[in-house]
């Protein structure tokens, strides 16, 4: 009673008793984002880096506690703050009226310009000559509400960094407008591109926090304000040569509510935000060695693929024995069994496994708050136990009635028949399929990196940013996931040849 007296406490004092309480800053961000922000140390990819790393740490030294990094989807920041899975998003969270609208927002840590990159040579220099061609971004961002107000522009959204740019160079897109940090380090670095408008709008960089966290805001504040007093902040972007556009972080971040409002309610934000000054040169790459595709992360990789296969074995482990249960309340239970069954089963085909796992893990998790791996393995076996229903609903009805009725003959009650005879025959009928039910369970898998957990997809994209390539990564990620389903498939066949084999021999 006492420890659960203390948690509430701690609950009802805040955000910063809360981060003391525990000992640790924990802080989100999402590896996929890549160099300079949160990624593995090339050298050793077991250590992250990134110049929001060493925030993270200046800003944990400060308030006297630890620093842990958490992996999460950078789409779903927000939400996962709000469900509480930890304390802080750091990870180039921009200031935009819409995320002031659900969380908190700290002071701006850093200011950076939007810049407007095309092919080398194209005409098209600025955001009113793209009128009726395709303009590539990353969704929730501030770059998106400036392409909002211009409607005959075709917005084309990406979840990662290198993405926009090389299919800008593929010339699938006719421009990308992202922040100068992510047009430096990936779109610049291309030789086929140029930047068109280094100015478009400004921005900044935030830190986001629950909306009961006012004192931790505070203390946010007040150690991101030491920070720049002490000069520890310059060093920190020297060291990882960032450049800011000249106007000072306060004004920049004026500007960027400005922009922000502007783009949401008009199409004339680009000239509502026109830059107070000369944006400085854009940010440097960096000399540090490049990730390479080498054992470390070829173990990384097989880390995943052993998450992929814990995921795909829980989740058939609770599939299977559910469905079992679905079909026999649809084949022999009563009328309301019935109905119940059928409209699971309906209910789970008839919707998307992905907004399935987004409900259980967010929508659900003011009442019930299931970690990302549990919210996995149940999203994925509550789905998967709909078809496997429909599964072992027909191999009971492929089982002749005489089986039945010879059975009642002997003097077995239902259930002694269903035990006895008739579900040993229907589970060797349904082998095969289960079978691959769970091949296709193995790549559906793949889901649910949305809610946080790495397995092997998630993994390959954090690796192909890393590395500036798809190719390898994509390629060894097949190959384990066919070395994972290949002996699955023999199963089966050999399952179904044997069955196939019985009932030649039946006959």
């Amino acid at each position: 009673m006492s420890v659960v007296l203390l948690l509430c406490a701690v609950a009802a004092s805040g955000g910063l008793a809360r981060i003391q309480a525990q000992g640790e800053l924990r802080w989100a961000g999402d590896l996929q984002g890549g160099e300079p922000y949160v990624f593995r140390d090339p050298r050793d990819p077991s250590k992250l880096i990134g110049f929001e790393v060493d925030l993270a740490k200046a800003l944990a030294a400060r308030l006297q506690v630890r620093q842990k990094f958490i992996q999460n989807d950078w789409g779903n920041l927000v939400p996962s703050l709000e469900r509480g899975d930890f304390d802080i998003i750091l990870n180039g969270l921009e200031d935009t009226p819409q995320t002031r609208g659900r969380i908190l927002l700290s002071r701006p840590y850093f200011a950076f310009a939007e810049q407007l990159v095309v092919r080398r040579g194209a005409p098209l220099r600025s955001l009113s000559q793209l009128d009726g061609h395709r303009v590539g971004t990353l969704s929730s961002s501030l770059a998106q509400l400036l392409l909002r107000a211009h409607p005959r522009i075709e917005i084309v959204l990406y979840g990662g960094q290198e993405e926009p740019y090389r299919d800008l160079e593929l010339g699938r897109t006719d421009a990308v407008l992202l922040d100068s940090v992510i047009a430096a380090r990936y779109g610049l670095t291309k030789p086929g591109l140029e930047l068109a408008d280094p100015d478009v709008a400004r921005g900044t960089y935030v830190i986001g926090l629950r909306r009961a966290d006012e004192d931790l805001r505070a203390s946010i504040d007040s150690a991101l304000a030491a920070l720049e007093t002490s000069g520890e902040l310059s060093a920190i972007y020297q060291h990882w040569r960032l450049s800011q556009p000249a106007a000072t972080a306060s004004s920049a971040a004026a500007s960027s509510a400005a922009a922000s409002s502007a783009a949401a309610s008009s199409a004339t934000a680009s000239s509502a935000t026109a830059s107070p000054g000369p944006a400085g040169p854009s940010p440097a790459v960096s000399d540090d060695p490049q990730a390479q595709f080498d054992l470390p992360q070829i173990l990384l990789f097989l880390r995943g693929a052993w998450v992929t296969l814990l995921i795909s074995t829980l989740a058939m482990a609770l599939a299977v024995p559910l469905g079992l249960a679905l079909a026999l309340a649809r084949t022999y239970g009563g009328r309301p069994l019935r109905l119940a069954a059928h409209w699971y089963v309906e209910l789970f085909r008839g919707t998307p496994v992905l907004l399935q796992l987004y409900l259980l893990y967010y929508g659900l998790a003011p009442v019930v708050h299931l970690s990302a791996l549990s919210a996995a393995i149940w999203g994925l076996g509550l789905n998967y136990g709909a078809y496997e229903a429909e599964v072992h609903r027909a191999a009971l009805g492929a089982i002749p009635v005489g089986q039945g009725e010879a059975a009642a003959a002997l003097g077995l009650s239902r259930a002694q028949s269903l035990r006895l005879v008739l579900l040993p025959q229907a589970l060797r009928t349904a082998l095969p399929a289960m079978t691959n039910d769970l091949i296709a369970l193995l790549k559906d898998s793949s889901l649910v990196s949305v809610i946080t957990v790495v397995e092997l997809t998630k993994q390959m994209t954090i690796t192909a940013v890393d590395v500036r390539s798809w190719a390898l990564p994509g390629l060894f990620c097949g190959l384990l996931y066919f070395a994972m389903s290949y002996p699955l498939g023999r199963l089966a066949a050999r399952l179904e040849a044997r069955l196939e084999g019985k009932a030649e021999l039946a006959t």
